[in-house]
């Protein structure tokens, strides 16, 4: 009993070349239906969050993904609320993903044609704090450079060695000691 393959077989990957075992077969029907019930509210609700049809297609079937990798004895009980939870966490690391790169990327207004007077003062700019990044402690050397690099305080933490909430603590000291060491390299 051969059938044709649907939509819901491709998306999640369903049909093969051999001929499916009864158990195989049931598991595909189960995710058949796993796919047809959830894939398109998820797929909407995804879309209007982020306004992106190909992101939102991604994330959906991802979750879905996700599903079908937790086994039938460790699936969930609410598989909706469960599904759109996953969907909701890669919603967000999506955002911050773009909101670092577009706090990283310079406004447009900013970036100019490049003169050699500005290579120039660019040039000597950098140097100048480097060497001041090099008179500070590896680990104020560290914090500042990943703080300015778009890492979170967690992250930050885990690198260096201590607590989240002594971070923004150190930052503010390493600040000022970099500043410092700013200031004093001409002198």
């Amino acid at each position: 009993m051969t059938r044709e393959p649907t939509d819901a077989d491709s998306a999640v990957g369903l049909m093969t070349e051999e001929e499916p075992s009864a158990d195989s077969e049931r598991a595909n029907d189960d995710l058949r239906a796993l796919y047809t019930e959830y894939h398109g509210q998820l797929l909407r609700w995804v879309h209007r969050m982020t306004g992106d049809p190909d992101l939102a297609e991604d994330i959906a079937q991802e979750a879905l993904i996700r599903l079908v990798e937790t086994g039938g004895s460790d699936r969930p009980r609410n598989t909706r609320a469960w599904l759109f939870q996953v969907a909701r966490n890669r919603v967000r690391d999506v955002a911050r993903r773009q909101e670092t790169a577009r706090r990283l990327t310079p406004p447009p207004e900013t970036v100019t044609a490049a003169t050699p007077e500005t290579d120039l003062v660019r040039g000597e700019t950098i140097r100048e704090v480097r060497e001041a990044l090099d008179r500070l402690s590896p680990r104020d050397r560290e914090l500042l450079i990943m703080r300015e690099s778009g890492f979170r305080y967690r992250e930050i933490a885990e690198v260096i060695g201590v607590k989240t909430e002594s971070v923004p603590t150190l930052a503010m000291r390493a600040l000022a000691r970099f500043r410092i060491a700013y200031e004093g390299r001409s002198r």
